[in-house]
């Protein structure tokens, strides 16, 4: 998809230059890209900052609005898409951070410059978001409409009649959302509000926030008249960590406030060219010690959970010296043949890098796993630079293999390994790209071996590529086993978050950490069922909620690297002016989640879908709409000139009701066994489409029974107020013959716009 994406920009900068531009720009030139191309064409032409392109099918309608160069007409089609990207007027960016979280919102101007006043074209907006970026929203403001997104339940998206096609809104990229907002005028100016959350980057006691901000010369306005204003607005509030030291930032910011552990940044400017860097900035905690604390907060009202909130963070410091574990590791992997070329490699670039970092006191071995088991040794190996050698040869003649998915018996295996451990940390790494059909009972039965094992007993931490994989198994293996969980769907990703996964772990500095009060107190629940270690290059955030009064005092054990044990005193404070719901809502989704599929428990996919709803986070129990708001038709009302007709009382629709097209589905899932059991390659995942009944009920729902030139059936160009015999007959045959399920779909896709 992003080849295509980036295939049909520079076909829409070929088209760019039939612009007519004025005297003082004869035509809108096309960047020069690298030659050859540094980093490839799909790279040189995704997006790096928010951008919005005209979608062009016919070539004929691009021209200057404002002064038409009367070309020779163009004919034909382009199939697919042109993109030609707009120029942009006025950009405003403002972070908010707390803590590791920041919360981005971008408003800009852009203007539709490439199409005939006379003409239309959608409009589609591109997000590219920072460091495990969720998209939380987006406004539009048109003349004459205003869009806006929003997240339904489940339920209440089965009665939305219009579906949006995979290209009008979803994920590019994982980290790039795409949303197209139709037919908009030539010479239009848009406005666009963007928000997303992402997280801060930690490394050595220093926070660091990156937000994509390079804009493309080609988004500069021709005419050099035009004021070109950027805004850059920062603030930060740390919680309870004082002693902030600011350490960098890419643009001139500005100080503008200080206080304690709040202070604001601003950066304002007329410009010739809109920012060439994304924008970054870095800030350190002065303690070189373990900083810890406790957020407490009520909920806000609009809160379905009306208990208090309480987040519990650890920093582990800027102090290089502290010791970390000695470790014995076992890399479980997944070689089906769905694994093979790019993920396979990646995991074994990624594993000989991991195994290089091991000290010569630990030890390692390796299992890789289809329908069979193989072991690199029949023991644990120490780290010596001979095992190591021999077993990276091992591992390199290693290759995919036909078979099914088998995650339990190579995890038993590892176990075993290291159920004697003792003086060191063991550690299971489970790397996979597919599901398996008893992945519960995998978590049962990992939970009660591990509740026996006592203290440091052996870690899992899970790895899944692409989505066929169950991330929430992997998720909630993870949480079980006091470890970390990542997955990718981007494959050029794979080498570089295994290995922070790795390096993650093998910095390891407090273990086994326990709170008397979460075990003792009745009234509070801690949404991780075992609080996971604290590791040098992460900080550590656990959340839940309490009734009541919490505890005056709190203290926090654990064991350090050199096996002594810890005890640390955790300052209480009332959270101010930190939006605490907001801030865990990701994580909070992601565990309540996990521990949804566990239990099967539908209260808890409702709570998840509620708070899905209301922080706008995007959930697996709730789906994204888009609102169309017409500004004439509630001019209209308002003025009371609203015509009244005589209709059926049953099927009365409130005229200024928005209009809602739902948007394919933007979550991962629970895994796809089906794929899994075919051994198709993550990558290849084709875009979630509506189910047949689905796309059926809404293809026969406004039918008039006529031939569509763009299918080989019957199907309806116009909607009409109910479908007539033949039409019926016609859908219910194609229907029945399975065949023709992608044309009904196509025609849905097409047609089905409500009556326009």
């Amino acid at each position: 998809m992003a080849e295509d994406f980036a295939k049909a920009v520079e076909d829409g900068l070929k088209l760019a230059k039939r612009i007519y531009l004025g005297k003082d720009k004869a035509v809108m030139t096309a960047p020069k890209p690298p030659s050859p191309p540094v980093q490839g064409l799909a790279d040189h032409y995704l997006p790096s900052a928010p951008m919005v392109y005209a979608v062009i099918s016919d070539p004929g309608f691009v021209d200057n609005p404002d002064f038409p160069s009367y070309q020779p007409h163009v004919y034909g089609r382009c199939d697919p898409p042109a993109l030609i990207p707009l120029q942009m007027s006025g950009v405003d960016l403002e972070v908010n951070c707390y803590g590791d979280t920041a919360f981005v919102q971008i408003s800009g101007k852009w203007r539709v410059h490439c199409v005939m006043g006379s003409h239309s074209c959608d409009c589609r907006i591109a997000v590219p978001m920072g460091n495990q970026g969720s998209i939380l929203g987006v406004e539009v403001d048109l003349p004459k409409k205003s869009y806006s997104t929003e997240l339904v339940g489940l339920e209440e998206s089965k009665c939305i009649e219009k579906i949006a096609r995979p290209q009008d809104g979803g994920f590019m990229k994982p980290h790039i959302f795409m949303l197209t907002i139709p037919q908009v005028d030539g010479g239009t100016n848009i406005s666009i509000k963007l928000r997303w959350s992402q997280k801060l980057l930690y490394n050595d006691g220093q926070f660091t926030l990156t937000v994509p901000f390079r804009f493309p010369e080609y988004v500069t306005p021709a005419v050099r008249k035009i004021s070109k204003k950027e805004k850059i607005q920062l603030n930060v509030n740390s919680g309870i960590v004082t002693g902030i030291l600011c350490k960098a930032t890419s643009h001139p910011l500005k100080e503008t406030k200080r206080h304690a552990e709040k202070f604001s940044f601003l950066y304002e400017s007329e410009v010739l060219t809109w920012s060439k860097t994304d924008f970054s900035f870095s800030y350190s905690v002065s303690s070189s010690n373990m900083f810890r604390g406790v957020l407490l907060q009520s909920p806000p009202l609009y809160d379905h959970d009306q208990r208090d909130m309480f987040c519990l963070y650890l920093l582990p410091g800027s102090q290089k010296s502290t010791e970390v574990f000695k470790k014995e590791v076992v890399f479980v992997i997944d070689i089906t043949d769905s694994m093979q070329g790019r993920p396979l490699e990646a995991t074994k670039n990624a594993i000989s890098s991991a195994m290089s970092k091991l000290g010569p006191e630990d030890s390692f071995n390796i299992i890789t796993f289809s329908s069979e088991t193989s072991l690199f040794s029949t023991s644990m190996e120490l780290a010596s630079k001979e095992a190591i050698e021999r077993a990276t040869t091992w591992l390199s003649t290693k290759s995919t293999v036909e078979g099914s998915t088998c995650i339990s018996i190579p995890l038993e295996h590892a176990y075993e390994m290291l159920s004697n451990t003792s003086g060191s940390l063991p550690m299971i790494f489970l790397i996979t790209d597919g599901a398996v059909e008893d992945e519960r009972n995998i978590c049962d039965q990992m939970k009660k071996r591990l509740k026996n094992s006592g203290s440091l007993c052996p870690r899992i931490h899970t790895f899944g590529i692409g989505s066929f994989c169950n991330h929430y198994f992997l998720r909630m293996l993870a949480m079980i086993g006091r470890g970390e969980f990542d997955a990718v769907c981007d494959l050029d990703l794979i080498d570089n978050r295994i290995q922070k996964l790795f390096s993650n772990a093998f910095s390891t500095v407090l273990a086994d950490i326990t709170v008397d009060a979460f075990n003792d107190h009745e009234q509070i629940e801690v949404y991780s069922s075992c609080i996971p270690d604290l590791s040098f290059q992460s900080p550590l955030t656990i959340c839940g909620r309490y009734e009541g009064s919490f505890p005056n005092t709190l203290k926090a054990k654990g064991i350090l690297g050199d096996l002594s044990s810890f005890v640390m005193d955790l300052k209480i404070v009332r959270a101010k002016d930190i939006p605490l719901d907001r801030v865990l809502a990701r994580q909070e989704i992601d565990l309540l989640t996990a521990q949804a599929w566990l239990s099967e428990n539908k209260q808890l996919e409702q709570k998840v879908a509620q708070l899905s709803k209301v922080t706008c986070n995007i959930s697996e129990y709730t789906r994204m709409v888009l609102l169309e708001k017409n500004k004439i038709d509630k001019a209209i009302e308002s003025s009371g000139a609203q015509k009244v007709k005589k209709t059926d009382p049953h099927k009365i629709k409130d005229p200024l009701a928005p209009r809602k097209t739902l948007l394919q589905s933007l979550s991962v899932g629970f895994g796809d066994l089906t794929a899994t059991a075919k051994n198709i390659r993550p990558g290849f995942e084709q875009p979630k489409l509506p189910d047949a009944a689905e796309v059926f009920l809404k293809a026969t729902s406004n039918c008039c029974g006529q031939m569509c030139n763009r299918c080989c059936c019957m199907c309806c160009i116009q909607c009409c107020s109910k479908m007539n015999d033949q039409c019926a007959i016609v859908l219910t045959q194609i229907f029945t013959a399975l065949a023709f399920i992608g044309c009904i779909e196509c025609c849905t896709l097409c047609c089905g716009q409500d009556g326009q």
